[in-house]
């Protein structure tokens, strides 16, 4: 049975490359009828943090991703990994370095002035027992490192790159899995084991994560083979690129999904449009769907190993897909709150709340378009310059005028639309302008500017709460 999983650091919100990851590996999951798991890894003391935990929770529950187990909590494994240590040591796979930190800046500075890769040189690697009790009784502390043979032969089929091949002499040295602690203990286990040990654990089949994990997948594997675990089958996604080019990062502005989801971006356009960040869709399936339905379609061989751009006109384009979707209750039941954390006054007639949501929603690219788009139907716009410039054209004022009038006589209060239709050019004839520099001037003194949605919806909006004629009424000051 296929297990993936979800390992985030809680070190920050729940970023849009950790969030693709999920996607592809959810998707993987649903397509071959497996479990999706998640393990928190905090074992960066002085950085994880419970909020970011449960913000990375919320975000995926949000995305619409499901687990199927309880997370796995790497911090409460410690003494797994030890163990795991212990018997690389035991078995001679593993030893003690003592190479202060000073030793290991000369010996950097060194490989850098004959313009040598930086890499351990291995110096602690077959110290006597003499040797390594000379150094402790000098008080040293000590890392513990893992053997790399450099003639090692590392490869694995990955399932989006295909045969991978690496050799041991191209991952750094002996690499360190245990940090710095007194000769009789075993520090603080490292990234490259704990993962080893907890996916094994899990007892993970797939691996899906960036291509910037490729050489701690090599590193992986040899700790795989020296600790007699199945090592799990893995692919390498390609990583989200700005616009440059080069990887996203907090540079480029918007990344965590908090900030997506705050800006009015649905969960349903930001995960369609992760699955679109690497992977390409069958001949004849939409680019826009949910997550249910590529599922049904995912696989490896149609994820790419290029890059992915990241587009915000694409992105901006499934969003207001999704909005343009939906009905006018589903909006107001997302705009509601916004409108209300604004302070609006929302009349308690559900029926006016549905219609604005009937007018603006064909507009909508975010959510909070609902929210700019809204404001003159609970607040008195300020006139704008092309509103001013309208409403002191020749004519445009009398016809107002003759509007607040018929108004006045015979209050519309916004039901009847052939009667709108008949107090609009009644008025315009007696001001002796054409109906259009009547209906212009009316856009202008109800939303302050020239661009909106329907005039006689917008009208019939503010009529049914009185708000039109004090809107035409201020005109004529």
């Amino acid at each position: 049975m296929v297990r993936v999983r979800l390992a985030p650091s809680p070190t920050g919100t729940l970023h849009i490359g950790t969030a693709r990851t999920a996607v592809f590996n959810w998707l993987y999951a649903k397509s071959q009828n497996g479990d999706f798991l998640l393990r928190i890894e905090d074992t960066d003391k002085e950085r994880s943090k419970p909020e970011f935990t449960q913000n990375i929770l919320e975000g995926l529950q949000w995305l619409g991703i499901d687990w199927a187990e309880d997370p796995v909590i790497q911090s409460e494994r410690v003494a797994q990994h030890r163990d795991a240590i212990r018997a690389l040591l035991e078995k001679g796979l593993a030893y003690r370095c003592y190479a202060n930190e000073s030793e290991l800046a000369t010996m950097r500075d060194a490989q850098k002035a004959s313009n040598q890769p930086p890499r351990y040189d291995n110096r602690h690697r077959n110290l006597t027992k003499e040797q390594e009790a000379a150094y402790q009784a000098e008080g040293r502390e000590a890392v513990i490192r893992f053997r790399i043979d450099d003639d090692a032969d590392i490869h694995w089929n990955d399932l989006v790159r295909g045969t991978m091949r690496w050799r041991g002499g191209d991952l750094g040295g002996d690499m360190v899995v245990a940090r710095r602690a007194p000769a009789d203990q075993i520090g603080d286990p490292l990234y490259n084991l704990v993962v080893v040990v907890d996916d094994a654990a899990m007892e993970i089949t797939h691996v899906i994560r960036g291509e910037d994990h490729i050489a701690n997948t090599a590193k992986q594997l040899l700790l795989y083979e020296a600790l007699g675990l199945p090592s799990p089958t893995f692919a390498h996604a390609p990583l989200i690129l700005n616009a440059d080019g080069k990887k996203l990062s907090k540079r480029d502005g918007v990344t965590s999904i908090n900030e997506f989801r705050s800006m009015g971006y649905t969960a349903e356009a930001i995960a369609n449009y992760m699955t679109l960040l690497g992977w390409s869709v069958p001949e004849g399936m939409e680019e826009r769907f949910t997550l249910g339905e590529a599922a049904d379609q995912f696989s490896f061989d149609r994820v790419n190993k290029a890059g992915a751009r990241f587009d915000w006109d694409k992105l901006n384009w499934l969003n207001a897909q999704v909005l343009h979707s939906w009905s006018s209750a589903q909006l107001l039941d997302v705009l509601r709150p916004l409108w209300l954390k604004n302070g609006w006054t929302i009349p308690n007639d559900n029926g006016w709340a549905l219609e604005l949501c009937e007018l603006l929603g064909p507009s909508l690219t975010l959510l909070n378009d609902g929210l700019d788009q809204a404001a003159p139907f609970f607040e008195c716009p300020a006139l704008e310059d092309d509103g001013l410039k309208q409403l002191q054209s020749e004519g445009a004022k009398a016809a107002i005028g003759h509007l607040i009038d018929a108004l006045q006589a015979e209050r519309w209060m916004g039901t009847d639309l052939d009667q709108a239709q008949t107090l609009l050019g009644d008025a315009a004839k007696a001001a002796g302008v054409k109906k259009g520099v009547m209906m212009k001037s009316l856009r202008a003194a109800l939303l302050g500017r020239l661009q909106g949605p329907d005039l006689l919806t917008t009208w019939s909006l503010l009529a049914k709460n009185s708000d039109d004629l004090p809107r035409l009424q201020r005109c004529l000051s």
